[in-house]
């Protein structure tokens, strides 16, 4: 089909207003013809000719990503995204044509949710993603500390005296900061310092990863928000298989970019899209996975709110599987 990535890409970022359905179906189209497992999958679990609506796109297990190269046409990427994965299982690649594509999607968004980068002083404590290559998180946030041009923008891995000394002057200064951290390096920080630091923006990208017992995300961020002495905890909600990121600001309650759009189905049929404040499967609609996988079903359990926020409610085990079981060949 005559699909020009350039042109699409405009129409997501560039435009006020999109007509995401419209632009989903071209996607749609434009990855079934040009991405070969994407094509597959789909033609084993429906008939293409039933695809004319967004309801209809089939959606792919996000498992797919570590067993498969998931790329729309035949090239060489710029740069693999690698997940962090565990001890024994296998990494999900992302294999990325244009890194300008997620730049433009990560600056957009964190500029419509945040304003500018060189507004703040942003600190990353992302101490397991700066400890293996290929993250896309540590690639996201690398940019942004450039382009705060802040002295003191940084990373930080376990130094967490000179991590308080900084945030100590920061505050002296009345500088405006985002503390951008893992839920479980966070949670360190936390038990061992204490700063009153009503202004500061304190991000949790997720992760527990083992290294703690498990918190639900309210005795989480009830722990941080009196350590750091603030009312909210910020939240991103990425992954290494997306090129762009929602943002909470309060209550785990999130919101998407224009050019993303989430969708919840039952756990029991894919294909049975579930109304607001019903709990199920978390659907992403990523549109600026031009060159992989737009479409793409996680392992998050979740839900839409009535304010069209959406919320993360857990993960599914093998027992939730049942219902949506994985097409490998």
């Amino acid at each position: 089909m005559d699909f020009n990535a350039g042109d699409f890409s405009s129409k997501i970022f560039e435009s006020k207003i999109i007509n995401f359905d419209e632009l989903a179906l071209q996607l749609f189209k434009y990855q079934f013809e040009q991405n070969l497992i994407y094509n597959q999958f789909c033609k084993k679990i429906t008939p293409i000719s039933k695809i004319d609506s967004l309801k209809n796109i089939p959606f792919l297990p996000i498992e797919f990503f570590k067993t498969h190269e998931i790329k729309s046409d035949n090239f060489t990427p710029e740069i693999i995204f690698k997940s962090s994965g565990t001890t024994g299982m296998s990494q999900s690649n992302h294999y990325v044509k244009d890194l300008s594509i997620y730049e433009k999607s990560y600056h957009k968004a964190f500029d419509q949710f945040y304003g500018k980068a060189n507004e703040y002083c942003i600190i990353a404590l992302l101490p397991s993603y700066l400890e293996r290559d290929g993250s896309s998180l540590v690639y996201m946030f690398e940019d942004l500390i450039k382009q705060s041009e802040h002295p003191l923008s940084d990373f930080y891995l376990h130094d967490f005296e000179k991590l308080n000394s900084t945030l100590t002057q920061l505050k002296a200064q009345k500088q405006k900061t985002i503390l951008v951290g893992v839920t479980y390096a966070l949670l360190d920080f936390a038990e061992k310092h204490h700063i009153t630091f009503p202004e500061l923006i304190v991000m949790e990208t997720g992760g527990m990863k083992g290294r703690k017992k498990e918190m639900l995300r309210e005795e989480i961020h009830e722990a941080l928000k009196q350590s750091f002495s603030i009312s909210n905890i910020h939240s991103e909600y990425g992954m290494t298989e997306l090129l762009s990121q929602a943002y909470s600001k309060c209550d785990g309650k999130f919101i998407c970019p224009p050019w993303m759009k989430i969708v919840i189905t039952d756990t029991n049929d894919p294909f049975q899209i579930l109304p607001t404040e019903k709990t199920g499967i978390i659907n992403v609609i990523d549109l600026a996975n031009i060159h992989s996988c737009a479409f793409i079903k996680t392992s998050d359990l979740g839900k839409i709110n009535q304010d069209n926020t959406f919320e993360i409610l857990g993960r599914l085990d093998n027992s939730d599987m049942r219902g949506c079981s994985l097409l490998y060949f």
